[in-house]
């Protein structure tokens, strides 16, 4: 494992001298990245430090300048409109406010992605709905529409949604940071269902603690480069580099 931390082996997604600019800026350097399947990844670091980018540049969200990805094997070649489309039904992603649409009930937000590319019948995207609806503790709220919800729920809902794909890859854009504090810990409780699951995550989190609890691997970012990753604890007990250990002083 090199100093990016990334695995060679069982790679479900990775990405090779990923460079994205905005306005002169390099909001992603030549970064290298793979992640295992099966792996949970948390990646940290400052404000403005490229977590966010990098997680919408491996779901096509963004388009690289540079560099190139690779999804279960196969390149993904930029530009390429059909192929990122079905990556994109394979790797979920959430957003840190939900993206829920307003006019559309619960469990209408849950079905519209299922059923409009094909992959379930509007009954049986229901069905599944609604079991995903129980599984994070939301039975009873196929009906409701998103404004009568708390922000937590909210953002329970938009995890169903990304569910209701069966995705490979679930990518979440720090899912607690629109959050009152008081709904961030029904949030994580659902993210950690998941971890226990076997699912891929890739979580960009300002949530040191729960990182460490939960994931296989710590990513450390900072001005568009991955400055050090490696296990929680070789991490946050031992930090190799200067710039992880200054971070931390003012974070833990």
């Amino acid at each position: 494992m090199g100093v990016n931390g990334s695995r060679t082996e069982g790679a479900i997604i990775s990405g090779q001298g990923l460079v994205k600019t905005y306005a002169g800026m390099r909001a992603l350097d030549g970064v290298d990245v793979e992640i295992g399947r099966g792996e949970i990844v948390a990646i940290i670091g400052p404000s403005g430090s490229g977590k966010s980018t990098l997680i919408r540049c491996l779901n096509g969200l963004e388009e690289l300048d540079a560099g190139s990805i690779t999804f279960d094997g196969s390149p993904v070649p930029p530009g390429a409109r059909r192929q990122w489309q079905t990556l994109r039904k394979r790797v979920g992603m959430i957003f840190q406010d939900y993206t829920l649409f307003p006019h559309l009930t619960v469990l209408g937000n849950i079905v519209l992605a299922p059923v409009r590319t094909g992959l379930l019948t509007r009954s049986e995207a229901e069905a599944r709905g609604r079991q995903l609806l129980v599984r994070v503790g939301l039975d009873g709220y196929a009906n409701a529409y998103p404004a009568e919800l708390s922000g937590g729920q909210q953002q329970r809902v938009a995890i169903v949604r990304a569910l209701a794909m069966a995705p490979d890859v679930l990518l979440l854009d720090e899912p607690t940071s629109a959050l009152d504090p008081e709904m961030i810990a029904e949030v994580l409780q659902v993210i950690r269902q998941l971890s226990s699951s076997g699912m891929t995550l890739v979580i960009v989190t300002h949530e040191i603690g729960f990182a460490r609890d939960i994931a296989h691997r710590i990513i450390f970012m900072d001005f568009g480069r991955i400055v050090e990753a490696g296990p929680p604890r070789t991490l946050f007990d031992s930090p190799q580099s200067s710039r992880l250990r200054d971070f931390l002083s003012k974070i833990l």
